[in-house]
């Protein structure tokens, strides 16, 4: 049910409220977070879909800038966190800035249009329901484990927590799971198989010295497989809703622009949190790394666990030798 409750400014709050075995369960609006936000659309006058379709094409187009911005400056002390000359950047690559930026935008309009069609409008998420499912699978498992009385005082904040946070966490972890997995295998099989590589991987490779706004330059054929169907996949085996798969979408795009920035920043949050970041997929893109470091965008498991990881030291000993 709907209640309402008062704060300290005696502004009226709606509530979500669920009574489970006699217990009431209620939180303002203030605790929803966004993704299970009480509000019809996160931003008014756009529909949550469209919102996250719009997302990681801002988001690409945002930090790629950013870099670019730096790619442009003179600053000496950038030179140290760079992974290549700027002079490489244009000497090496086998395609042109125009030609890359032109391959993006038609990969992205390609993803908008599949995402009309795939994503639909969830946002009247029942609240009480789920809260009410949360509560009574916990219920009987507190009880038995802190108690009948315990449990009385602890099943309010614990349903809580589970089902606004817990939850969708795993979802979000496991969505980027299957990501990683869905690239590892396709993005290795297109470099077993000649045929793959020569007529669709091979497009990518062009740059042999990555930058931002490069990060989706890839065949038409490769960047629906490898990366609109593999994401459409994640979102639908982990039931996220719209609002989560924008979560997803917008985090694994920053991630993959980051990945071939071409830079190694020590304050950069993306390249902290993981192995798998701008100079371990820069290895791959050289002649020496290009049968390793298939891993993307997020974790480099696969890679360690079947052998396919090659750190930046094997890397410089196999140049010396």
């Amino acid at each position: 049910m709907i209640c309402t409750e008062t704060n300290q400014d005696n502004q009226t709050l709606p509530s979500v409220c669920s009574k489970v075995d006699g217990y009431s369960i209620c939180f303002n609006s203030t605790d929803y977070p966004f993704y299970h936000s009480p509000r019809p659309t996160l931003i008014d006058g756009v529909s949550d879909p469209i919102l996250t379709l719009a997302g990681p094409v801002l988001a690409y187009w945002a930090l790629s800038l950013i870099f670019h911005y730096l790619d442009s400056s003179e600053w000496k002390w950038l030179q140290k966190y760079r992974l290549h000359e700027s002079a490489e950047v244009q000497s090496k690559n086998l395609v042109t800035r125009a030609q890359v930026i032109w391959a993006v935008i038609f990969q992205q309009i390609v993803q908008t249009v599949l995402g009309v069609y795939w994503l639909s409008d969830d946002s009247h998420v029942d609240h009480v329901q789920g809260l009410n499912r949360i509560a009574r699978y916990l219920a009987p498992v507190m009880a038995g484990v802190v108690g009948r009385e315990r449990e009385s005082q602890l099943l309010p904040s614990v349903s809580y927590a589970v089902y606004w946070w817990v939850v969708p966490t795993l979802q979000l972890l496991f969505a980027m799971f299957v990501i990683d997995t869905w690239q590892y295998f396709l993005h290795r099989a297109m470099h077993v198989n000649k045929w793959l590589y020569r007529h669709f991987h091979s497009w990518h490779h062009r740059l042999y010295v990555p930058y931002a706004y490069g990060a989706l330059y890839n065949h038409p054929v490769e960047g629906f497989l490898l990366d609109s169907l593999g994401a459409m996949i994640a979102e639908t085996v982990t039931f996220m809703n719209s609002r989560q798969a924008l979560l997803l979408f917008v985090v694994s795009t920053l991630k993959t622009v980051d990945d071939h920035c071409g830079y190694r920043l020590p304050f950069d949050p993306l390249q902290m949190v993981t192995s798998n970041n701008a100079d371990y997929h820069d290895i791959h893109h050289q002649v020496i790394g290009i049968k390793s470091n298939f891993s993307q965008p997020f974790f480099i498991h696969w890679d360690s666990i079947l052998g396919t990881r090659m750190t930046r030291q094997e890397l410089e000993s196999r140049k010396r030798r």
